[in-house]
């Protein structure tokens, strides 16, 4: 059963970069899809970025451009590049890994974007 972990969430100003990783158990890369969504209080899921087994890749548009989703398979970790933050990118971040019978969830880590 496939596991991840996620890291690098905080604090940072606006202008400012931050890396998120999400470590996987096993060999994760044998999906259907993987990447990001974030939700902040008081609102709807979103999703983020994604690519698929192909490399097909999508960014919602309001990170587009400032944004990149990334894999190491050797590691069997995806990274989430997020860079020109904004406080509207406030929000718990979480990735998934959708496959044909299940998806797997990490744990969320919190992205906060203040002066």
């Amino acid at each position: 059963q496939v596991q991840l972990v996620e890291s690098g969430g905080g604090l940072v100003q606006p202008g400012g970069s931050l890396r998120l990783s999400c470590a996987a158990s096993g060999s994760i890369f044998s999906f259907n899809a993987m990447g990001w969504y974030r939700q902040a209080p008081g609102k709807e899921r979103e999703s983020v970025a994604g690519f698929s087994k192909g490399g097909w890749t999508n960014y919602v548009d309001s990170v587009k451009g400032r944004f990149t989703i990334s894999r190491d398979n050797a590691e069997n970790t995806v990274y989430l590049q997020m860079n020109s933050l904004k406080p509207e990118d406030t929000a718990v971040y979480y990735c998934y890994a959708l496959y044909e019978k299940a998806t797997y969830w990490g744990q969320g880590t919190q992205v906060t974007v203040s002066s």
